[in-house]
């Protein structure tokens, strides 16, 4: 069996082979950056850079990428890194789960099934479309889903549905539902880089999940390679929107952080954070999503 360690490893490893850039400095010196790094930015380069370094990601001549390929292939090797990290500890959190980063509309899951019927409404009739808009239409970058069960999983080891009319109502029981769908376990969302805009965007999706569910409210989680912290506050302090924000590698950040004298404030930014209760590890999202 692979290890949480090994996973996270080769998780790093897919992202520096896969997505990470570098690109000289805009006067042509010395300092190249990563493509998570901000040009504009000494502090951002710096913090970058010793990530990198940390993470052991050779500086490799490639072909840059756009930012929005970045993201994609971001929120691919994210999910997988889930998914792998996930199925490790099935037996803590067992059922039939899926991921998916195919930008799936909430409402093709049990919680949300209604906004279907808001958004048919919606596009046929122009008022509406005005009033409302299209907002509530949360696309996740990534989801992950639990299958609904039938009356023979839960009479698997003993006899618990014994009878007719027991457990008529719960959308959990396939039989109770047609179409059954499944549940929204969890919406991630995958931030490359973070700007105050982009923060903004995954908060209004936070909240719209929030305010249109019925039902359980699925893990509401943000996963970043972001190097400054005081960019990871804009999306990550204060408490209601996001369950928490996740780094990918948290421990080179704050030793990175903790080593550069200029980067005082960006450290401590940081440990309020995590010691928030804010911030974590991208190790800690699988036990956080069997809770």
């Amino acid at each position: 069996m692979t290890t949480l360690g090994e996973l996270r490893s080769d998780y790093h490893a897919k992202l520096g082979q896969q997505v990470i850039r570098f690109s000289a400095g805009a006067d042509g010196a010395d300092m190249t950056y990563p493509n998570f790094a901000d040009c504009g930015s000494r502090s951002s380069i710096l913090i970058a850079n010793g990530i990198v370094g940390a993470l052991r990601i050779p500086r490799q001549k490639s072909r840059s990428i756009p930012g929005q390929r970045a993201g994609a292939l971001f929120e691919k090797l994210t999910c997988e890194f889930i998914e792998h990290t996930f199925t490790a500890i099935s037996h803590m959190r067992p059922g039939k789960w899926k991921y998916l980063t195919s930008q799936t509309q909430i409402s093709r899951f049990a919680q949300y099934r209604h906004l279907k019927i808001l958004d048919d409404l919606v596009r046929d009739n122009r008022d509406l479309s005005t009033a409302l808009g299209y907002d509530y239409l949360v696309t996740p970058d990534i989801i992950v889903a639990r299958s609904t069960v039938s009356r023979d999983d839960v009479n698997g080891q003993a006899m618990v549905l014994d009878r007719p009319g027991l457990a008529t109502l719960t959308p959990f029981l396939e039989s109770n539902r047609s179409p059954d769908l499944p549940f929204l376990h969890a919406s991630v969302s995958c931030k490359w880089t973070i700007r105050s805009d982009r923060s903004q965007n995954t908060r209004t999706e936070a909240l719209n999940l929030i305010r249109n569910r019925k039902g359980r409210l699925p893990h509401i989680v943000a996963v970043t390679a972001e190097p400054l912290p005081m960019r990871i506050a804009s999306l990550a302090l204060g408490t209601g929107d996001l369950d928490c924000v996740y780094h990918i590698a948290l421990d080179k950040l704050k030793t990175v952080c903790k080593a550069l004298p200029s980067c005082e404030d960006q450290a401590e930014m940081l440990f309020t954070m995590i010691d928030g209760d804010r911030l974590r590890d991208i190790s800690d999202l699988p036990f956080d999503l069997a809770i």
